[in-house]
């Protein structure tokens, strides 16, 4: 008896044991069965990566939160690989989020093998706040002005470029307006050196190198193996453009002005970075964003404006009568092409180019009545918000007006929120996107009127950046 009392008790504390560690291990390997919030969410559906192949599966991130968002609300919760996230969808949210700086930069890991570590999208607390601020005094309204000149150069080659297409020739408009954009950005904010097209189209071939890996690595988990073809030539085009800046930081310093009114971005780079691995990586990480987002946002507006006679109609009439004979965009008369702005506020609603940025914090902190635990990222899921049919009625149509003065006044500032909004970290440089968008537009729509070719379906491609899925054919007609 004493025999089989012990054999009982041994099966008694194994199938205990056992249970616990069951448990156990289902709380390691399916973290979202035990949620440390109340907010409701996605559980992951693969052990280690979380959502990760849910984001993959919708093509990107804002693919996903669309998805995430209307299954469970305007606050929501999911894994990227074993961490928890939350995303905000609302200006009442985003309100409660709005004094946040510091970025998770475990998020922004995809860009880290092209833009390096001691780049500024991953600097945080006091030097985050400190290199954020230096660097927008070269994208003030006083700095801007000395890129007007550039601007116009870029413009008037891509003009006459134009003038002499025939008539109903097909053109590629992704096409022409990457090479604007590239133009524009490299001349302005790097200097001389890119005014030789040659250096203008070595650095697009290594940046494009770069940038399709780093857009496959989004889709596909698996980094290449260091010694594979592709790894190497991922390598070979990110120490290209690394040596190209590593020069122009050189020549900057040689050339160095005390005149802050002649300076760029490159030569601020050159005087305030801690070292020159970080200017660099600076350097890398503005063209990074800045190339692709205004070369897409330039052409989703002359996509917007071709497709709609009136509202191109609308803005030939105010070019006529802001910009008379051969008169140019001018610092002085730039806020008086006041459609203009619209039509570029209501672009970047639309296009959605930037659809997320996200924010943490190393405190519990409650927003919408749950509790978000420390150090838990936080998306502002920007694109859902400014396609929220309560905020923008009938949210897919182009429509300039709700930017009137009259519509502004009747809606929250931060609902218009395309660069981010939080802990003053939004983009640094958007007053310099809206002065070239601009500019770029009104000389090319004063000088050519442009139409659409019958039988495309325009549809955009969520990735990194928002751009059409496939090239977008127009043609212009000489005014």
């Amino acid at each position: 008896m004493v025999v089989l009392h012990l054999t009982m008790l041994d099966f008694a504390i194994f199938a205990v044991t056992f249970l616990i560690v069951l448990v156990v291990a289902v709380i390691y390997l399916y973290p979202g069965s035990t949620r440390s919030t109340t907010i409701p969410g996605k559980d992951p559906s693969d052990i280690k990566e979380g959502n990760l192949p849910d984001i993959s599966a919708a093509g990107g991130f804002h693919g996903f939160l669309i998805d995430l968002h209307a299954e469970f609300g305007k606050i929501a919760s999911f894994y990227y690989g074993s961490q928890l996230c939350v995303s905000l969808a609302s200006v009442e949210l985003w309100k409660q989020h709005q004094n946040v700086f510091d970025k998770p930069g475990d998020l922004f890991l995809l860009y880290r093998p092209l833009i390096g570590e001691s780049s500024v999208m991953y600097a945080n607390k006091g030097i985050g706040r400190s290199r954020r601020k230096q660097h927008g005094l070269s994208f003030n309204e006083v700095a801007l002005k000395k890129h007007y000149d550039v601007f116009h150069e870029v413009c008037e080659e891509l003009v006459d470029k134009l003038k002499s297409v025939p008539h109903e020739e097909h053109i590629p408009l992704c096409q022409y307006m990457v090479a604007l954009a590239l133009k524009a950005l490299l001349r302005s904010l790097f200097g001389k050196y890119f005014h030789d097209d040659r250096a203008v189209l070595e650095l697009k071939k290594n940046f494009d190198v770069s940038w399709h890996e780093i857009e496959q690595r989004l889709h596909v988990s698996e980094v290449p193996s260091e010694e594979s073809p592709r790894q190497k030539r991922f390598q070979k085009a990110v120490s290209s453009l690394q040596s190209v800046f590593r020069n122009q930081l050189k020549k900057s310093k040689e050339t160095s002005s005390t005149d802050e009114g002649s300076q760029l971005f490159i030569d601020m780079l050159a005087k305030s970075s801690s070292t020159e691995d970080e200017a660099i990586n600076d350097a890398i990480t503005y063209l990074m964003v800045g190339f692709h987002s205004t070369a897409y946002l330039l052409a989703w507006a002359l996509y917007f404006i071709a497709n709609d006679e009136s509202v191109q109609k609308k803005l030939h009439k105010e070019l006529e009568d802001v910009l008379p004979g051969d008169k140019k965009v001018n610092p002085e008369n730039i806020k008086k092409l006041k459609y203009l702005h619209q039509i570029v506020k209501e672009t970047l609603r639309c296009s959605i180019v930037l659809p997320w940025t996200a924010r943490y914090q190393e405190i519990d902190v409650k927003i919408g009545g749950h509790v978000v635990p420390k150090n838990t990222p936080v998306i502002h899921a920007l694109g859902i918000v400014l396609q929220d049919e309560q905020v923008w009625p009938l949210p897919n149509r182009f429509d300039p007006d709700r930017f009137s003065e009259e519509n502004c006044a009747s809606r929250e500032d931060i609902a218009f929120s395309p660069f981010g909004f939080a802990g003053q970290r939004g983009c640094p440089a958007s007053q310099y996107v809206n002065t070239e968008m601009v500019l770029l537009l009104a000389e090319l729509c004063k000088h050519f009127k442009w139409n659409m070719v019958e039988g495309q379906v325009v549809e955009p491609k969520y990735g990194l950046i928002t751009q059409p899925r496939e090239e977008v054919w127009v043609t212009v007609h000489k005014r």
